[in-house]
Order: structure tokens, then sequence, then C-alpha cells
């Protein structure tokens, strides 16, 4: 080590001065204790107790003499759970929490300052030649993921990721290597002391010849080197054959498509829009089948970037990828950001939504819609029900103009004003809606583009209508301010519903869309009776086939 035990006693009674007394033994872990460490490292001490108290997980630090000392407590009984778990874990690799097994392996390489027969009680919970072919497991499969997932990326046309993957999973496969001959401290940062102290320069020198590659050399060539290498070095199951790879349903995730747009669901919470070809290369899934066909399958779409929005979706966690024989592919890195499906920046385009579906911003985007997954279907079920709603007002309004019931009149107009923002608002994201009374106030929530659409929406919400020659202003100003809306809003092509047999038809059709996504999310529906439209798959529930 790089301290005396000497020093480290002295740091230690200094340290303990401001710690909760108690009956501990203590040991001093991490990189020093390692054999590694420099004068910046930190001083790691565990303090043991035989109490059975659930002691705190959260270290402790004390700045003492210049250096930073962390304590950290561990009881007994919370000591031996948490070797059994290791044990248990150890059927099945790839589920060890990296955390549990770096707090196992610092505490059997650790260095006893204090009651050395607890110490020594707890480090024969598990051998440390047990830890070692744990600890070179956990690191094969690391390395089994990566290079797995470098193959996959080698064919979806994402070199630059795949070569990033090959080096990921030549670091894990080195530190298998390591672990099995005893070199199991964590934290790859002090790998070329762990290499130097391993003895074998062919190793090494090879190791740094591949990790110190530059972009120069072929992402293909290097992926094959790292494979090569890492099977000399142990690590199995990593044949360079994209058709061993399958692309698998993701669980959670759904699809719901809304005339010609696609909304991909993960997790009932988040909804990805895809655009047109983005949409394509989804529809041309196959699942189940090898990732080259699967590739192939979308490149016929006419989709050029069909290998990257491949790659996106797996990313996105929309879709997974399974090895023959092995499972779920699910790369990691060591001591980072926890793996999990990428969760982009909500999309900016505005309005949100329209009858199609979300907005996205261009052919090959997938991008995250603003809103959760029920908030998002109610809003679009709203959307859809206030423009139906537009058109029975206007239908009133008509037939109230027709025979002069001028108050009637007013009526539907205001009416069909307010059903007109209810879909405007809803076409943003708002949901749910404010009283109809609060309609025009609330317009204050949408960008100041809608200025025109504001200044009609304040004279018609006052509207009266006492003459013939009144009655044909309101009109005129009525279908300005519908059209302003609707275009605003995406609605511009909704159908007059009430005008023909088939206009009907044409409303319910799009209607169901929508009606299927809100109950499948459990949104609220604007009238409970639309959900028949789901067992009818939006026809009429009372004609006759």
């Amino acid at each position: 080590m790089i301290l005396t035990e000497e020093y480290l006693q002295d740091l230690l009674d200094k340290t303990l001065t401001q710690v909760r007394t108690g009956d501990w033994a203590v040991v001093l872990e991490g990189s020093i204790a390692e054999g590694f460490g420099n004068p910046g490292s930190d001083i790691d001490f565990l303090l043991i107790g035989r109490d059975e108290d659930d002691l705190p997980t959260m270290p402790s630090l004390f700045f003492v003499d210049g250096r930073r000392v962390e304590i950290r407590t561990r009881s007994l009984r919370q000591l031996t759970e948490q070797f059994a778990a290791l044990e248990t874990g150890a059927k099945r690799v790839g589920r060890i929490p990296e955390d549990l097994l770096n707090r196992c392996q610092r505490l059997l390489n650790s260095v006893p300052l204090r009651g050395h027969a607890l110490v020594d009680e707890v480090k024969s919970l598990l051998p440390a030649e047990r830890l070692g072919s744990i600890a070179a497991a956990w690191w094969a499969h690391s390395a089994r993921q990566s290079l797995r997932h470098a193959t996959a990326m080698m064919c979806l046309d994402e070199p630059e990721e795949a070569m990033d993957w090959a080096r990921a999973g030549l670091v894990q496969a080195v530190k298998a290597w390591a672990a099995g001959r005893g070199e199991t401290y964590l934290e790859p940062k002090w790998l070329s002391l762990q290499l130097d102290r391993a003895d074998r320069p062919d190793v090494r020198d090879r190791y740094w010849e591949l990790e110190s590659a530059g972009p120069d050399v072929a992402a293909d060539d290097y992926l094959g080197a790292c494979v090569e290498f890492a099977a000399e070095l142990g690590v199995t199951g990593v044949q360079r054959d994209p058709a061993r790879l399958t692309v698998e349903r993701q669980k959670g995730v759904t699809t719901w498509q809304t005339s010609e747009r696609v909304h991909v669901v993960r997790g009932r919470r988040d909804v990805f829009v895809l655009g047109e070809r983005a949409g394509q290369v989804w529809r041309s899934l196959v699942l189940g089948t090898p990732l080259p066909r699967v590739l192939a399958n979308a490149r016929a779409t006419g989709a050029a970037e069909a290998g990257p929005l491949l790659a996106h979706f797996l990313r996105l966690g929309l879709v997974r990828l399974a090895w023959k024989g092995g499972g779920t592919v699910a790369p990691a890195l060591p001591l980072a950001s926890p793996p999990g499906p990428l969760t982009p920046p909500p999309g900016t385009a505005r309005p949100l939504l329209s009858l199609r579906g979300a907005a996205v911003s261009g052919p090959d985007a997938v991008d995250l819609v603003p809103l959760p997954a029920d908030r998002f279907a109610a809003a679009a079920l709203a959307l859809a029900f206030s423009n139906m709603v537009v058109e029975n007002a206007r239908e009133d309004l008509a037939g109230a103009l027709r025979q002069g019931q001028w108050k009637v009149a007013e009526v539907s107009a205001r009416r069909a004003a307010q059903s007109a923002l209810r879909g405007l608002l809803c076409a943003y994201g708002v949901s749910p809606l404010p009283a109809d009374c609060d309609l025009v106030r609330r317009l204050s929530l949408l960008p100041p583009g809608i200025q025109s659409i504001r200044t009609l929406a304040n004279t018609l919400s006052r509207v009266s209508i006492d003459s013939p020659e009144r009655a044909e202003a309101v009109l005129r100003e009525l279908e300005q301010f519908i059209g302003l809306v609707r275009q605003a809003a995406g609605a511009d092509a909704f159908p007059a519903s009430f005008d023909s047999a088939d206009t009907w038809r044409a409303t319910l059709e799009l209607g169901h869309d929508w009606v299927r996504v809100a109950a499948h999310f459990d949104a609220e529906l604007p009238l409970q009776e639309v959900r028949d439209l789901v067992a009818s798959s939006g026809a009429q529930p009372h004609q006759a086939a």
C-alpha cells in the first residue's frame, strides 16, 4: 500500500472522534487497500458491528489532516445477507447488481485495522476464489452483450457506434480475464496496473494496441479483432454472425395508427409519433425473424436510412434484440449510467395534435409526444369530438336562421364557436379542458400567432342576432372563425358530419380510431356511449350488416 498502517491507524483515531461511538471492527477498503491509489485518493473505512440494526448505506465524509475520509457502516447481519445475495445472483450473473458485486469485492480485498476476529468471520462467508469466478463470469457476460450489440450496430450501418461497443466489450473481456486471476477490483481506471501485476505482457500489449486504435481503422476490422481477442481470453458465444440476432417484441409497447400516422406507445405512458418513412419501416417489421431479414424488409420500403432507423427503435426500447440461444441482448457499461431505453427531449412541433395524429418533425423522425399516453388519447379524442359538435351546432344554426329563431341562432353560434375553441386547445395538448365560460380567456395559454382567432372568439362569445342582415354577418364571421381554427388545429378536412350517410360514416370512422386509443388507456371519454364505437369497429351499432 502507498500508506503505512501506522499512518492509517492515526487517521482512523482522529476520524472516530467525529463518529458515533460503538464497538466496531474496522477495515480499509478501496483503491489504496488494493495496492493502487495516489495522493489524491480518498480513504475508505468500513465499520462493522455485531448488532442487528439496519445501518445506513449512505457514507459520511470527513476531512482529516488534508485527506478526504469516507466512513461506511454495516452490521454482521447485513453483510451476511449481502454475500448470500451475491451467491444467489451467481446463478444468473447478468442480473447481479453492480453495486452488490462492488461492495462484496471491496470488503473481501480490504485490509483489517481493528477487530480482526470479526473481520475474519465476515470474510469467511465467501472465499476469494469464489469471488474471482463470479466476477470473471459477470465481466464475461457484459463483454458478450457489448460485442453482440456491436455486431448488430455494424449490420445496421452504425459503424461508429459499433466501434464504441466493440471497445467496451474489449475492456470487459480483459477485466473478465484479470478477475479470473485474482484482479477483481471493479473500476476500470486501475486496469493498467492490474495488467502489469498479472505479468502477461502479451495480453497487456495486445489490449493496449486495440484500445488505442484510431479512427482510421475500419470498424468491421476492429470489431473482428476485438471478438477474436475476447475469444482468446475465454469469452465465448460471440460469433460475428448477425443472423444469430433476432428482432423481438418489447414488452409494454403497442402500436396505434390513425389515418396514415403511426404512434408507438412505450410502457403505457410515452407516446412516439413516427414520420412517413419511419412509419413505413416500423410497419415492415416482422418480429421474431433474423436481423438481416428485418433490415432487408425495411429497405424494401424505399427508406434509405432503414438501418439507422431500426437502430433508433432499439435505443428507444421499442423493440429488442435476442441472440439465438442466448436471450435478450442488453449491453451495459459498468460504473456508468444504468442501462435502459433512451428517452429523447419532447418534440417541439406546435400544435401537438391534429386529426391525423401527433405532429411530427420530419419523414424519418421518431418524436416523443410531450403528453403522457392517457392525456394524448383524451386530447386527440376531444379534438375529434369537438369538431363533430361544431357540425351539430352549425346544423342547428342553419335551421334556426331559416325559421327566424334569433335567440336559438345566437345560442347555436356561440356553441359552435366554443366547440371549435375546445378543439384548438386540445390540439395544443390542453387536457382536461377549461370550462366553456373560460375558453376565450384561456387562449392566453397558446402562442401569440393565433391573435386573429382570439379577436374573433371575443366577438362571437357575445354575439347577438336580431335580423336577417345581422344573421348573415354572424354566419360569415362564424365560418371564417371555424376555418381559421380548423386550419390551426389540423382539422380542416373534418367531414360535414350531418350532411349525408357518407359524411356520417366518415365521421364515425375517424372517431373510431381515437375512441379505440382512448379506451385502451382508460382516458376520459366525452360521452360514455362513444365506447360502443369500439365494439362495433366504427360502424353504427344498430345498422344491419
